[in-house]
């Protein structure tokens, strides 16, 4: 897959992320699915403009902390089961958009233990800002 850094809006951005962030949520639409909690694997990739994004003093306050990922991801478990990945990823590119310095986001989710013979079963999301 080619590099959402090529697309021309997002050319003048970094790219922070979070890989195989796991987390043990409720998730899913089966009653098996809803009396316990499943692990999900997040990976999010932030793109944000350089021109915000680039400290003159070193300081966190100059660019968009990694907390910020995990924290949006607590935020919404803390919000309750859903059924749907689909939903989950949904849900939290909104929120990530949301942020200010955001211009686009990937992220996907994965749950592992699905199927036994395969590595896992999970949702992409890509979404672009929309231009003020």
């Amino acid at each position: 897959m080619l590099s959402a850094l090529t697309h021309p809006r997002l050319q003048d951005c970094r790219r922070l992320f979070l890989r195989n962030y796991e987390v043990l949520i409720n998730i899913g639409v089966h009653e098996f699915e809803k009396k316990g909690e499943q692990r999900v694997l997040f990976n999010v990739d932030l793109y944000i403009p350089l021109a915000v994004s680039t400290p003159t003093a070193d300081e966190l306050h100059e660019v968009v902390d990694y907390d910020f990922m995990r924290d949006t991801i607590a935020a919404r478990m803390a919000e309750g089961h859903v059924h749907l990945q689909e939903t989950l990823c949904d849900d939290l590119v909104k929120a990530l958009l949301a942020h200010p310095r955001v211009r686009a986001v990937r992220l996907s989710t994965m749950k592992p233990d699905v199927y036994p013979d395969c590595e896992g079963v999970g949702v992409e999301v890509f979404r672009i800002k929309e231009e003020a």
